[in-house]
């Protein structure tokens, strides 16, 4: 009997600020390291697993604007939903240096030379995993306010992925003043950019954007302002989870989401058990998945 690979529960944030014009907001994308297991060298949102660590009573004990019952109803989860939040909170942190928290007697973290050089060694260290992403919020007095990051999609992994996620998608504004830079580990770039001319360039094959991150570019990319998209998510009342599933046949390698025609009629497996065989069929996905823009 095959083992099928455990459903990881895994959290990602667009972050988002308003374009030079009126016409279009920018999104934050970071490029993954090309030697990553899946998908090495394409344009994600910053996130990952959910640890252990983002739940329990120690993280709940530093986070103000939601609680655990409150995030779980959201993500319709019986417990343990304020953990994606966290999550967020600390991959932001350790793939783009974003720190969105606030010390405990102001409102926003203070950006100065002085601030911005901590930040960075305790961002070091995190990622070196010398230290926490909580013992850092404890020593230095941070409260991690998630009340500005909100719920946007709900992606799971195709059955027959030799690695699978259960993937919450959030978005929230960028903080003033901080400056997004790469890990240099798992992320290799960050780049602010309109979602539609990240689309542009993925079909023009500058960069490449996997099925998911495409279609939620899509979705944040019919925004021109910060505010009207964090409205339009504060006011979502259903998120539904998106199963895709992957399939063979005479006209290639072909991605069915739920209310497709043949989506019912599919069963879901693995296209090879080599993990190149999924990722290749990824690959030819998301390059036909961006289609030209109407004129």
């Amino acid at each position: 009997m095959v083992s099928r690979p455990e459903l990881r529960q895994a959290a990602t944030v667009m972050l988002v600020r308003n374009g030079p014009s009126s016409e279009a907001i920018e999104v934050l994308m970071v490029r993954r390291n090309l030697n990553s297991d899946f998908v090495g060298g394409a344009y994600v949102f910053p996130g990952g697993a959910v640890d252990l660590e983002d739940s329990g009573d120690i993280a709940a004990n530093h986070v103000i604007g939601l609680s655990d019952a409150a995030a779980s109803e959201v993500l319709g989860l019986e417990r343990g939903g304020l953990a994606y939040w966290v999550a967020v909170l600390r991959e932001l942190f350790e793939e783009a240096g974003i720190l969105l928290t606030a010390h405990e007697a102001t409102d926003a973290l203070a950006v100065n030379p002085d601030s911005s050089l901590r930040l960075a060694v305790m961002r070091d260290e995190l990622n070196a995993r010398a230290r926490s992403f909580l013992s850092i919020a404890e020593a230095e007095q941070l409260v991690l306010d998630v009340s500005k990051v909100h719920y946007f999609a709900h992606w799971i992994t195709p059955e027959g992925a030799p690695r699978r996620y259960d993937t919450r998608f959030f978005v929230a504004a960028a903080p003033e003043g901080q400056v997004a830079v790469h890990d240099n580990g798992e992320t290799i770039d960050a780049v602010w950019i309109d979602p539609l001319h990240a689309l542009e360039r993925h079909r023009a094959g500058e960069i490449e954007i996997i099925f998911p991150t495409i279609k939620n570019l899509q979705a944040i990319g019919r925004f021109t302002r910060v505010d009207e998209l964090l409205q339009a998510a504060r006011e979502a009342s259903e998120i539904p989870a998106i199963l895709p599933r992957l399939t063979s046949d005479d006209r290639g390698v072909r991605i069915l989401l739920p209310g497709d025609d043949d989506y019912d009629r599919v069963a879901a497996g693995p296209l090879g058990d080599a993990k190149s065989s999924f990722t290749d069929a990824i690959r030819a996905i998301s390059r036909a998945a961006n289609p030209e823009p109407r004129s």
